[in-house]
Parts: C-alpha cells; sequence; structure tokens
C-alpha cells in the first residue's frame, strides 16, 4: 500500500480509483471508512466492470447510474430492491462503469452511533452486508457522486501489519457468478457472507 497515491493528509486520492475495479478491490481491504468519523475497516468488497451483466452499468448510462461512469474516485450510492442504501466507491477511466462495491466493515469508531442507526448491538453485525454499511455510515442517495477525497469521506490507508486477502466468487448475484471479485479478510469475523468458502485466489497484502 505505501507506493500508492496518497494526499498530504494520507487519505487515498482519486488516483489509487484510477484502476480496474477488480485490481482496486484487494487493496480497499483493511483501509479504514470513515463518514464524518464513523465507520471501520474495509473487510469485504466486491468488483463490477462494465463488461459484466451483474453491473448496473452494463447497458450504458441512466439517471440512476450517473455517477457511476465516472471520474474515478467519487461515491455511488444506490437503492437496493427499494429499501437499502448501498456505497460504491468508483474506479477505472471516466466513461466506463466499475465500481467497488462495499459489503462489510469492521466497526472502530462511533460505535455508539453506529449501533443507534442500526437498532441492534451486535458488534459482528453492525455493518456486515452492504444495506447495513451504508445505514451505520449514515448515507442516502444525497451522497451520491460526492467525491471520496473529501468530507464527509475519509479513506485512511491501511498500516504495515500484514493482511490476508481471499478472493471468492461473488454473492447474492445471478448472473456472472463465475468471476472471483468478491474480496474478504480471510480471517475476520465481520464479513457478511461465507467464510468457510474456498478461496480462489488467496494474496497476503501489506
Amino acid at each position: 500500500m505505501s507506493d500508492l497515491p496518497l494526499g498530504r493528509s494520507g487519505h487515498l486520492q482519486p488516483s489509487f480509483f484510477a484502476r480496474p475495479a477488480e485490481v482496486v478491490a484487494p487493496d480497499l481491504i483493511g483501509v479504514t471508512l470513515l463518514v464524518d468519523g464513523v465507520g471501520g475497516r474495509i473487510v469485504e468488497v466486491e468488483a463490477y466492470d462494465q463488461s459484466e451483466p451483474a453491473s448496473h452499468g452494463f447497458r450504458g448510462p441512466t439517471t440512476r447510474t450517473a455517477s457511476l461512469f465516472g471520474p474515478p474516485g467519487r461515491a455511488y450510492v444506490y437503492r437496493s430492491y427499494g429499501l437499502h442504501w448501498c456505497l460504491n466507491l468508483v474506479c477505472g477511466q471516466e466513461g466506463r462503469a466499475a465500481a467497488v462495491l462495499v459489503r462489510a466493515l469492521e466497526p472502530t469508531r462511533g460505535l455508539e452511533q453506529i449501533r443507534a442507526r442500526r437498532g441492534r448491538d451486535d458488534l459482528y453485525q453492525l455493518c456486515a452486508g452492504p444495506g447495513r454499511v451504508a445505514q451505520a455510515l449514515g448515507l442516502t442517495g444525497a451522497d451520491d457522486g460526492r467525491g471520496l477525497d473529501s468530507p464527509p469521506f475519509e479513506l485512511l490507508p491501511r498500516g504495515t501489519a500484514r493482511t490476508d486477502v481471499a478472493a471468492t466468487p461473488r454473492i447474492g448475484i445471478t448472473r456472472a457468478t463465475e468471476l472471483p471479485w468478491r474480496f474478504i479478510e480471510a480471517h475476520s469475523r465481520f464479513v457478511s457472507g461465507p467464510r468457510s468458502r474456498p478461496a480462489v485466489r488467496p494474496e497476503t497484502r501489506c
């Protein structure tokens, strides 16, 4: 992570996201995501690209998906099934739909506020799932298109400790299920989906 672009404050910069989503995604495991100072470590993500039918951008831009087409380093926030907001971090080149869905956090900051927003106390379920992440962070459609390098967002790179990253097929979708674009912190208890599924590409990130 030390060779990736950081601003003067040490936050991840838009140029970090100017790469294919499936390349950015594993680099996000262990990064701290905060919204107005509330959040935690990213432990589970999924990559999506315009070339595959599970992507919201597969059929081209719409009013709903405009921010998904860039520029990179912005938030794409959408409502899933009309119920839950979900946060994606836009990647790649402007004009091509690519993003990383934040599926789970290990909550570390603002726990009282997170518990109040979520209406529950179970630490391992506070941010386990993309809808829960957005609710815990207080995100809504008003955050769609906002830059990730400016308030209310903060993205802080992980430290020097080793982070074990594993790749699996994405979950909760019915198309392009063969792509190994779900990345998890290998031994985390905070991920939203199965941890026992065999990893197809284990990695160690520093």
